[in-house]
C-alpha cells in the first residue's frame, strides 16, 4: 500500500432539501485548496477544502482533515 497526501475542494449544493456533495476538485496544496474553496463559497450552499491520505493502488481516501469551510458542510467519511 503506497499512501499520498492529496488536497481536495468539496462543494456542497442542495437537492429536494437535502445536503448534497457536488463535484470534488484537487488541489496541488493546502493553500491553493484554500483559495479554491474561498473563491466557490459564494456561488454554492457550502464548501470545504480537505487534506486526505489516497492509496495510490486503490484510489481509496482515507484521514480527511479539514482545511477550511464556509457554509454549510456534511462530514465526509474515511
Amino acid at each position: 500500500m503506497s499512501l499520498s497526501e492529496k488536497f481536495i475542494v468539496l462543494p456542497f449544493k442542495r437537492v429536494r432539501g437535502n445536503l448534497t456533495p457536488g463535484e470534488m476538485r484537487q488541489a496541488s496544496n493546502p493553500a491553493a485548496a484554500e483559495r479554491i474553496a474561498e473563491a466557490l463559497a459564494d456561488r454554492v450552499v457550502g464548501v470545504a477544502a480537505y487534506s486526505v491520505m489516497v492509496d495510490l493502488e486503490t484510489g481509496d481516501m482515507t484521514s480527511p482533515r479539514v482545511l477550511c469551510r464556509f457554509g454549510e458542510t456534511a462530514e465526509i467519511a474515511a
